[in-house]
């Protein structure tokens, strides 16, 4: 009898997690606060309902999206939608066990002479949902903002956009004004964009790499399990 409970649970769970996915799939606001509310109803966890919901949605519009089957404005109707869901998740969530459940604290932006922000909104609500306080500042941002705003806020991390080839150097440059307030050892420095690569993230002494969304929150993890560790 308790087997046949336990296997209940599971479908129902199973079957919340769909609709969680198929919320940010078919870009309804309204579909994942839905579904993040009855993820809530049947016992399911914040981080379950991401990592098993809401996180396999985003990954399926990224995929249709490398595969030309959708477009730019679909990207943001998925991160506006994985927003709307995730707030009220959090809602759940007690303030005092909200801080505590902190991944760590992220400045992100897309870098100087560099407009371009879908892909940046996307990791942004990405490592909202995975549990980083985000502060966003938008795009065409100089190097010393970020650094400034990083020291202001006691960032861990500074998470860089850049989508063309003629920004790119700009990540360089705030990891030289790191290196020129002598902050640089204060904070992670992860970097991301279209013809972004790891060789390149490596030639400026970035901490890490990420090709996309859900690798990035990966990454940041990682980083945060080390400096959290203490590990190199």
């Amino acid at each position: 009898m308790s087997g046949g409970l336990k296997t209940s649970r599971t479908k129902t769970k199973e079957a919340v997690f769909k609709k969680l996915a198929e919320a940010i799939i078919t870009y309804d606001p309204e579909a994942a606060r839905r579904a993040a509310q009855e993820a809530i109803d049947v016992g399911i966890t914040p981080a379950e309902a991401i990592d098993d919901g809401f996180r396999l949605g985003i990954s399926e519009v990224g995929e249709r999206f490398h595969r030309d089957e959708v477009y730019l404005p679909h990207l943001l109707m998925a991160a506006d939608t994985l927003k709307a869901g995730v707030e009220v998740l959090q809602r759940s969530i007690p303030k005092e066990d909200l801080e505590k459940m902190r991944r760590g604290r992220v400045v992100i932006g897309t870098v100087q002479g560099d407009i371009h922000d879908l892909g940046k909104n996307i990791v942004a609500a990405m490592l909202t949902a995975a549990g980083f306080e985000v502060i966003d500042l938008g795009k065409d941002v100089p190097p010393e903002v970020f650094v400034n705003k990083a020291k202001e806020v006691k960032a861990d991390i500074i998470a860089l956009s850049a989508l063309m080839t003629t920004t790119m150097p700009y990540q360089r440059q705030v990891i030289e004004e790191l290196n020129y307030q002598r902050v640089r050892d204060r904070f992670l420095v992860v970097i991301g964009g279209g013809p972004v690569t790891a060789k390149w993230a490596e030639s400026i002494a970035a901490d890490g790499f990420a090709q996309n969304a859900s690798e990035a929150v990966d990454v940041a993890k990682r980083l945060m399990t080390r400096k959290v560790g203490g590990g190199s």
